[in-house]
């Protein structure tokens, strides 16, 4: 079968070549390949602050049936497979730092479990489908990635911070905020994932920064980059949050030869950048923000 043929079959479309072009039919596109895939019902991977609403089913089923399905057409086509796992498998870790050999510490009932297990199922598929498939998987986990075009209001902790910021409202930190955890820039991650991929190791590989920030150092060094001035909040800390979180990447340093370039302070004003333009377009805020030379090791 013709790799248009393939393209037809698996993904129920129209597909037409003509004078060297290949054109897709664009009525109900998304639609059509969500149907043929069953996933009609799944939603993008849960955010913070969609952690026991009505979305956490839709997450879980893009992480099962989602990865059933990728792995299934991995399968039929002969393709390499790359899951983008999380750090939210190690749960609330006993081990520190957490090495890929690590099970993890889950609350498999708690109200951040949808996320959580959906993820270690997702693994497990993966997995199975090397074993006994022969399918040629890559697993990367992930902690914390932040950098331009996040969702500005997804509640999660580097993307609220900097809004907060830039809208004068104080930094809201849940618990003492002590609690630690790694921060890589997207472009870092990128790089880590396509050494991953062109790479011949099967298996899991954690990439992420191998520095932990506490949440209370994060919220400062927001404050050096935007408003020295900003104030911190303080509110009851969430069910089921992890109190440390910190990659050992000895793995990748070996086998992909990868490591953060990017620390959090040289990354952090260009997610600010980004973020300023989104909130507040071409009217900028009253106080000119200010960008810390300090350079951290990471």
């Amino acid at each position: 079968m013709t790799d248009l043929g393939l393209m037809t079959y698996f993904l129920g479309i129209e597909v037409i070549q003509d004078n060297g072009g290949i054109f897709i039919s664009q009525e109900n596109y998304a639609k059509e390949v969500l149907k043929k895939f069953s996933m009609e019902d799944c939603h993008p991977t849960d955010t913070p602050v969609e952690y026991g609403t009505k979305l956490t089913k839709e997450g879980e089923v893009t992480s099962t049936v989602g990865t059933l399905n990728m792995l299934g057409l991995a399968k039929r086509v002969g393709a390499r497979f790359l899951l983008t796992s999380t750090s939210e498998v190690y749960g609330d870790p006993s081990q520190h730092p957490q090495a890929e050999t690590y099970w993890g510490n889950v609350n498999p009932i708690g109200v951040r479990s949808c996320y959580d297990e959906g993820k270690r199922t997702a693994e497990t598929l993966t997995m199975d489908y090397h074993r006994g498939a022969q399918v040629e998987v890559r697993i990367a986990r992930i902690f914390n990635t932040y950098g331009p075009r996040m969702s500005i209001d997804d509640g999660r902790v580097v993307s609220n911070f900097v809004a907060q910021a830039l809208r004068k409202e104080p930094s809201t930190v849940y618990g003492d905020g002590k609690q630690t955890r790694s921060f890589q820039y997207v472009s870092d991650l990128v790089e880590g994932l396509i050494r991953l991929m062109e790479r011949e190791h099967v298996g899991l590989f954690n990439l992420d920064n191998p520095r932990e920030f506490t949440m209370l150092e994060l919220a400062n060094v927001v404050q050096e980059t935007i408003d020295p001035n900003a104030k911190i909040e303080f509110r009851p800390n969430i069910k089921d949050g992890p109190h440390k979180r910190k990659p050992d990447i000895t793995r990748a340093k070996e086998l992909l030869g990868w490591e953060l370039k990017i620390s959090l302070r040289q990354g952090l004003p260009l997610m600010v950048s980004d973020f300023r333009k989104r909130i507040f377009g071409n009217h900028s805020d009253s106080t000119p923000s200010t960008t810390s030379t300090i350079t951290e090791s990471t």
